[in-house]
């Protein structure tokens, strides 16, 4: 039988790849996002909806989720940068956007997932949690959040194994925004990532992948980098 994936933020980047590169083995794949990707093949099932409209996730998802009842793998992808600015200019509306997405918007779908069979979870954060860059607060405050968030649920969801995984730095139109419009003499991380690897998207699903083959070796509510995984 067919095993089932869903992930959010399946029109473009990391959750673009992630869904071609499971079409291509054959999963059912349920991808969540405002735009259709192009994407031809019976296969892929893809559920319209901003998850911006957090009030209205568990109104409009949460039938036709439990409907699909089993999922192998869920990548909860979807997130927004915010603005690069200094912490002092952002405001609390700025900052609440971006929080918004990347934290209330997967509590909303965590709490529907409690309900279905899932075997894991893996959410995407980033370097940005554990490191403060200058001009990355909102980033950084929201998958700050996120790896909090899995480790709570790790104890509620005893069934499934959840991880916060930070997949390095990818060539997406997010990382192109942060390298090509800021001057890196005000953002020293500008620099440092135009310095150090840029994987492209389909690279890092691989990746992913070969680390949900070794996951029974982390614990469930980690955060995981996966540059520091040896994988091969």
């Amino acid at each position: 039988m067919q095993k089932n994936i869903l992930i959010t933020g399946c029109s473009s980047g990391l959750g673009l790849a992630l869904t071609n590169y499971y079409l291509k083995k054959n999963f059912k794949v349920f991808g969540i996002s405002r735009t259709k990707p192009n994407i031809n093949n019976q296969n892929f099932f893809h559920i319209n909806f901003d998850l911006s409209q957090v009030d209205k996730i568990k109104e409009n998802l949460t039938d036709i989720l439990k409907k699909i009842n089993e999922f192998e793998t869920v990548f909860l992808n979807a997130g927004m940068l915010g603005k690069i600015k200094v912490l002092k200019d952002l405001s609390i509306v700025e900052l609440n956007e971006v929080y918004t997405i990347n934290v209330y918007a997967n509590k909303e779908l965590l709490d529907i997932l409690m309900n279905i069979k899932v075997k894991n979870i893996i959410i995407i954060s980033s370097g940005a949690s554990k490191n403060g860059y200058k001009g990355w607060a909102s980033y950084s405050l929201s998958k700050a959040g996120v790896n909090m968030l899995v480790n709570l649920y790790s104890n509620e969801m005893i069934n499934t194994k959840i991880l916060a995984v930070t997949p390095g730095v990818i060539k997406t139109p997010m990382t192109d925004y942060i390298r090509f419009e800021h001057d890196e003499t005000i953002f020293p991380s500008v620099k440092k990532l135009n310095d150090g690897i840029v994987q492209t998207p389909e690279e890092t699903a691989l990746k992913i992948d070969a680390l949900i083959n070794k996951i029974d070796e982390f614990t469930t509510g980690s955060y995981v980098d996966i540059r520091e995984v040896k994988l091969d």
